[in-house]
């Protein structure tokens, strides 16, 4: 029988609940605030504890964070107010399992307590199925997939040590899987690790940018159709859904969904079948769904972007990525990793990077995270000829701001006028201008592609394809 703890000072509440759980086979005890929870917790082995956020003497944060300081192998779900919501997921980032609003209603509570109890067993089964277990260890050895996996590089930090603990948690399961975090920061590489280290990984793995999907293209992409089904479907066409059968389906840009759009997800994803346009045989899926997003999905569900509905599908289980500023020494790792991997492309042999260009790089701030400083490395790599990557390499915004030397330091204190493209040179003067405005949008929507285009009135393939001309305007200049 598992054991719970139900911390609420709300006394009937916390007796509603216990005699709730009680009936469906669990052994309950209560407490009515953190200090009685404290020595409940010395005495007692808990499966799972259910913690009101607020409460008389403390609060869930540090209720949550005692556990997991003493005892780690617990688990923990916040009972929370509707107001607490943006505070329970950052408890999730410190290691609570998941959040329940009030009012609270009997199944998906019980729902939500069997899922956590069943991750629970899953990682004691297999607590080292794919990833070195280094909670116990002393040294500095990094943590990476033992499967082959080019984008998700290893790590030391405790943000890497973190995402391969959960990486490791979830995919032996087929839970269905939020992928928070910034853009550029992996979020596609960990959705194939995921699969990769799961018991689908001889199936397909299909990858899906929802970001670029329109409402007249979203139902032949996610489901196909067949020929002659409409004007302009001169072929049978298979969809998404159907072409990683067996397999797993990756949503990237989930947030970037109209909501009509998620209105017919729903009902695929619910009821398991697909049917194309143009057809009346249903298809039964056996499908796991990944799916990523740099929004706050709360957010807009409060605001009516984003159905609720669909979100509870798919959040069975949730993983933060950290952006590459707080993932201390790992940023040399990674780079250091791309620049082996385009040395052997290249035919070339570069193995380290000079003490100016660390310096550099280590002191960027990286808004475009992983996938930024693959594009800077890879750079770097064509530029240089020797076997170390030199400050002078790296693109000007990196090296001039951070590398300090006499021709640094005159660039810097010329009159910006003198260094600016001739002044009847329209369409030189007009490519900066337009690359300054789509630099300036990108990064005032935290360099979501789609946002920006939409802001700028352009499609993505044109913003991608202005953004390119720029990169290759900088290595001829």
């Amino acid at each position: 029988m598992k054991k719970l703890l139900i911390v609420d000072d709300e006394i009937n509440t916390a007796n509603l609940l216990s005699r709730f759980l009680t009936r469906n086979g669990f052994e309950v005890m209560t407490a009515a605030s953190g200090a009685a929870a404290a020595e409940l917790l010395k005495n007692h082995e808990f499966t799972l504890v259910l913690c009101d956020f607020r409460l008389e003497d403390t609060d869930g944060r540090e209720v949550l964070k005692r556990i997991k300081q003493q005892y780690p192998d617990t688990g923990v779900i916040i009972i929370t107010g509707y107001s607490d919501i943006k505070m329970a997921v950052e408890l999730i980032k410190m290691g609570a399992y998941d959040y329940i609003t009030k009012p609270l209603y009997p199944d998906e509570i019980l729902n939500t307590i069997n899922k956590a109890i069943e991750t629970h067993s899953a990682l004691a089964a297999a607590p080292t199925n794919i990833y070195q277990n280094t909670e116990k260890s002393t040294d500095k050895r990094s943590i990476g997939i033992k499967q082959g996996n080019h984008e998700l590089v290893a790590g030391t930090s405790e943000a890497s040590k973190e995402l391969a603990r959960q990486i490791n948690l979830v995919s032996p399961t087929n839970y269905s899987v939020i992928i928070f975090g910034e853009s550029g920061t992996g979020k596609e590489s960990v959705a194939k690790s995921i699969h990769q280290n799961s018991d689908r990984s001889n199936k397909p793995f299909v990858a899906m940018d929802c970001g670029s999907l329109t409402k007249e293209l979203a139902g032949s992409e996610f489901f196909g159709h067949e020929k002659g089904s409409f004007t302009g479907a001169l072929n049978t066409k298979i969809g998404h859904f159907e072409m990683a059968n067996g397999g797993t389906l990756f949503l990237d840009e989930i947030g970037n969904l109209s909501y009509e759009i998620q209105a017919t997800l729903l009902r695929t994803v619910q009821e398991r079948k697909v049917k194309r346009i143009g057809s009346t045989k249903e298809i039964d899926l056996d499908v796991r769904i990944i799916v990523a997003t740099n929004e706050n999905l709360i957010e807009a569900i409060q605001k009516g972007r984003f159905r609720e509905d669909l979100y509870h599908r798919f959040n069975e289980f949730a993983i933060y990525m950290p952006p590459l500023r707080n993932r201390g020494n790992d940023m040399m790792l990674i780079a250091t990793h791309f620049a082996k991997i385009t040395s052997q492309e290249l035919g070339k042999n570069i193995s380290r990077f000079s003490s100016e260009a660390t310096t550099a790089l280590t002191n960027y701030a990286w808004p475009g995270n992983i996938r930024e400083l693959k594009n800077v490395i890879r750079r770097a790599v064509l530029l240089t000829e020797g076997e170390e990557i030199s400050g002078k390499t790296l693109p000007l915004e990196i090296y001039n701001q951070y590398i300090k030397t006499p021709v640094n330091e005159a660039l810097a204190e010329t009159p910006q006028a003198t260094i600016a493209p001739p002044k009847n040179d329209l369409k030189n003067a007009a490519m900066e201008a337009e690359y300054e405005t789509i630099l300036r949008v990108l990064k005032e929507v935290n360099y979501n592609k789609t946002k920006a285009a939409q802001i700028l009135n352009i499609d993505r393939k044109t913003l991608y394809n202005k953004m390119n001309a720029a990169g290759q305007q900088t290595l001829k200049t």
